[in-house]
């Protein structure tokens, strides 16, 4: 099942909620929405999922998020959904947390460590694997990205491959990425990406929803979509399901940000 805060019902968001679920309903997939959200980005305050069905729900109170504190959602006093929950206070976004297909690995940026200055690097680790019961790889962040998020960055196509933002840069933050995820045995593939400056999340295609027959894919009526789509049926053995954006990604997601999912089959 999938879930969406019920602030995407209003403005601004109105036209975006409608296009995805349109787009869910369309293609059999059953979500709801919940209350309680301060935000629309969801994915970063919701309990994360480990591989044994166990939901952790971590502190929600990013850095980034400084000038707007009304924003912060703690999930265990505004909303809490009937799933029993783990809470841990090490401050950690959904976002940052990008699981393999049997959620046995995870990629967090390194931004977990400026967010938890009280905490030592690598006790932060272990505490963080055996939370999240999986191998932890840490990548460096980009610091344009303004949260410092894993799934900006990299996402899973299979358990041994990644996919990484395809750049026209030769040296740079993706190339040190791509080394580095190579090094630890990851094949290694390019994902169609545009830069749009500032906040802007458009032309980030690696923000897609994924379920387990589909891939939701954010389009933004830019000249680089068609391309994406082809580039995505290519790679997934899902169907690909345009979703077209206008306001969301301008406030900084896409697809992803503004989803969660429990995992459990019904």
């Amino acid at each position: 099942m999938l879930f969406f805060s019920s602030l995407l019902k209003n403005p601004p968001y109105t036209q975006d909620a409608d296009v995805l679920f349109s787009a869910l309903r369309s293609h059999g997939e059953d979500f709801c929405l919940f209350d309680g959200g301060k935000n629309i980005w969801a994915r970063d305050y919701m309990p994360i999922r480990n591989h044994k069905g166990e939901f952790l729900s971590f502190r929600y109170s990013p850095s980034y998020m400084a000038d707007c504190p009304a924003e912060y959602t703690n999930y265990r006093t505004d909303i809490r959904l009937p799933f029993t929950t783990r809470y841990s206070n090490i401050n950690l976004d959904g976002g940052n947390a990008v699981f393999s297909p049997s959620r046995k690995t995870v990629i967090i940026s390194d931004r977990i460590f400026s967010e938890n200055p009280e905490w030592n690097g690598e006790t932060l680790g272990t505490e963080l694997s055996e939370l999240l019961d999986a191998r932890i790889i840490f990548i460096e962040s980009l610091t344009s990205d303004f949260t410092g998020h894993a799934d900006g960055m990299v996402r899973f196509l299979s358990e041994d491959t990644v996919l990484i933002n395809k750049t026209s840069f030769k040296r740079g933050l993706e190339q040190r990425q791509s080394r580095a995820l190579r090094e630890l045995g990851f094949t290694v593939v390019e994902f169609p990406y545009s830069y749009s400056g500032g906040i802007s999340a458009v032309g980030s295609y690696l923000n897609y929803l994924e379920t387990p027959k589909h891939i939701f894919l954010p389009v933004f009526g830019i000249s680089t979509d068609a391309n994406a789509l082809k580039e995505a049926s290519g790679l997934f053995r899902k169907d690909i399901v345009p979703v077209l954006l206008s306001t969301i990604p301008k406030k900084g997601g896409a697809l992803n940000c503004i989803s969660w999912e429990d995992g459990i089959e019904r």
